[in-house]
């Protein structure tokens, strides 16, 4: 048998539990001479009081002390305190006055093994270098799991600040545009997401309007989109027209996006002293207008999505906007809601509300097609969703 030094940090550490000065020092000559650091005690109390300072790979005990010689009642009620201060530290029993029922008591307060006095020395070290072994192993999958756990921790702390921070960036409130009412939603299919919506007022005149999408979803959609809406937040002034801010936000994000990502994007320019919306729509879902008299009209002229090629162009539309108009801006997490049986909402069922509640508010008419689409697909989103009420007074 070769002798490890003790002294060195990898040799495992054993304390030793009896009240006979004998068994201890022929247990530690014995456990020594195999490569084990050890230290000893004497009573409960002392084992209690070691395992507070220390770590120890195995305890080797006794179940019966001076004050409780035979029933073992006293080094059960250690192996409970042993248990509570290091429930991972492998516990074996020796005893002279072992019964199947003290053995089993033993086992089922967390003794990992059990061992009648007087012992054989190699069957001893083999259980003890086994438990040592596994027991390490427990350790080391409970520091792997604890520092997962910690990893998740640390991960929801920032997706929560990560939410906040793109919160801020939605409009908390609508800007107060005359002869306009408006209203929004979002609904991140995770934590964070994709989406964006901004509603902005130049000056008394002219509001902006502004629904987009990254493809793709959760921490690297939202800082996508996050980047885009600064770019958008630096071009767009009363004198860019929509097809030219689409233009130049495409020209930023096309170095900005990584491969095989996009983003859609419509903007609008809303004259209030005209009541028109001047817009162009870069690959987005068309917003829907739907007449007082209850016609259609999807806002669709454009271009591509924003970011994927390099010299994109755009076209725009300028739409009048008469009293009772109604126009719905919205992310395709809405339409593409899926319902237990596999049907998507879709776009008429959008259609179907704006006519059902035509005498809604915009914060109104906001919360029951969020209703609809979260009822329909069981509020289990599979996408992003955001959408945008505007209705012209």
């Amino acid at each position: 048998m070769n002798v490890v030094n003790t002294a060195t940090a990898q040799a495992p550490r054993t304390l030793i539990a009896d009240d006979q000065p004998d068994i201890r020092a022929a247990l530690r000559l014995l456990l020594k001479s195999a490569g084990y650091q050890t230290e000893a005690a004497d009573s409960p109390k002392a084992v209690l009081d070691a395992i507070k300072d220390q770590t120890f790979d195995l305890v080797l005990m006794d179940l019966n002390y001076a004050r409780d010689t035979t029933s073992g009642r006293e080094g059960l009620d250690l192996i409970t305190g042993i248990q509570a201060l290091d429930n991972e530290v492998p516990i074996v029993v020796m005893t002279a006055w072992g019964t199947v029922d003290l053995a089993v008591e033993s086992m089922r307060r967390g003794v990992r093994d059990f061992v009648q006095k007087p012992w054989d020395n190699s069957h001893l070290l083999q259980k003890v270098s086994t438990q040592i072994e596994q027991g390490r192993l427990r350790r080391r999958q409970h520091d792997v799991e604890a520092e997962r756990r910690r990893r998740d921790r640390q991960l929801r702390f920032e997706l929560k600040e990560a939410r906040e921070i793109q919160q801020s960036l939605l409009p908390n409130n609508m800007p107060d545009v005359r002869g306009f009412d408006l209203a929004t939603a979002w609904k991140p299919a995770h934590t964070v997401g994709g989406d964006y919506l901004a509603a902005f007022n130049f000056d008394e005149r002219y509001t902006a309007l502004c629904v987009a999408d990254v493809a793709g979803k959760g921490l690297p959609a939202a800082l996508l989109m996050s980047n885009m809406q600064a770019v958008l937040q630096s071009i767009a002034t009363q004198s860019v027209s929509p097809s030219e801010l689409c233009g130049r936000l495409n020209q930023v994000m096309f170095g900005n996006t990584p491969l095989h990502k996009f983003i859609s994007c419509f903007y609008g320019i809303v004259d209030v002293q005209e009541r028109t919306i001047t817009f162009t729509n870069a690959g987005h879902n068309p917003p829907l207008l739907v007449r007082s008299g209850g016609e259609f009209i999807r806002l669709e002229e454009g271009g591509l999505v924003v970011g994927a090629f390099a010299d994109s162009s755009y076209m725009q539309r300028e739409i009048q906007l008469y009293t009772g108009d109604k126009l719905l801006l919205f992310t395709d997490g809405l339409t593409e809601a899926f319902h237990a049986s596999g049907e998507m909402f879709g776009e008429e069922r959008l259609r179907d509300c704006l006519v059902a509640y035509k005498g809604s508010s915009a914060s109104e008419l906001r919360t029951i097609v969020l209703h609809q689409v979260t009822r329909f697909c069981g509020n289990d989103f599979q996408d992003d969703a955001a959408l945008m009420v505007v209705i012209a007074e």
